[in-house]
């Protein structure tokens, strides 16, 4: 190996994982012994407990546990929606475990896009509105937001449904264009909490494949679930039980 080479070569930690220059982890997201604690009164509940695992970009990952296993407090750090009271998150070369609220804020609109059970849109607003908020948000112009938009809602297959308000669209419309909404921004996870839980088994069917096809084009997904059956569709299993990882496999 040469100098230069060796200059800049990856290291190897003492959890397995590949760094980057200067000790930062090379992996798209990157957990090292989270913990979350939150006290109730004179009780400390520790909802995580000593949490590590690494997501490479272009993985299919689901987080499955029972209510009380502490995915959704998982699921809030991983999308930097809260932050651990212990332990290291890297998103993207970031050390998003100590940065601040603005920081926070920032790193959410170019980082992570939230798909959530109950939709989460602007019931008088059109699909197409509801697609370009995080792009006004992001001080994008307007021109340029509306064509974007607009290209995120075809690659959804709702081409024929932008003008349409959400009391106009079915449960699995609104989730394309929930889904849209979080594509839009192109960023690095596509975060989805529950995503099938508001929609019959026939329209779950169609957004699991809908992830698939995401998936496929190279999008990172993390899908938080209590369903196995929406866990199934995933490439990676971690398993969690009382805040800590119970399981990570690889199934595909």
């Amino acid at each position: 190996m040469n100098e230069t080479t060796s200059t800049v070569a990856d290291e190897v930690s003492s959890y397995g994982e590949i760094l980057a220059r200067d000790g930062v982890p090379a992996a798209l997201i990157s957990m090292r012994d989270i913990w979350r604690t939150y006290q109730m009164g004179e009780e400390q509940v520790h909802a995580l407990r000593g949490v590590s695992f690494d997501v490479q970009r272009g993985e299919y990952v689901a987080i499955i546990g029972p209510s009380g296993s502490g995915k959704s407090t998982l699921m809030n750090i991983i999308g930097c929606l809260d932050t651990p009271t212990r332990g290291r998150y890297w998103i993207n070369g970031k050390l998003v475990s100590e940065m601040d609220d603005d920081e926070l804020a920032r790193i959410r609109n170019k980082e992570v896009g939230f798909v959530f059970q109950t939709f989460n849109l602007l019931p008088r607003a059109t699909a197409l509105h509801n697609v370009e908020l995080p792009l006004i948000y992001a001080g994008v112009p307007a021109a340029e937001r509306h064509e974007r938009a607009k290209r995120a809602l075809m690659s959804v297959d709702l081409a024929d449904r932008m003008t349409h308000k959400p009391n106009e669209l079915s449960g699995g419309q609104r989730q394309r264009v929930a889904i849209a909404r979080a594509l839009v921004n192109h960023p690095s996870i596509l975060l989805a909490d529950e995503p099938t839980g508001a929609l019959d088994t026939a329209t779950s069917r169609e957004i699991m494949n809908l992830f698939e096809r995401l998936h496929a084009e190279g999008n990172t997904i993390i899908v938080v679930t209590h369903e196995p059956e929406v866990a199934a569709r995933a490439h990676r299993i971690i398993s969690i039980r009382d805040g800590r990882i119970e399981k990570d496999e690889r199934i595909k």
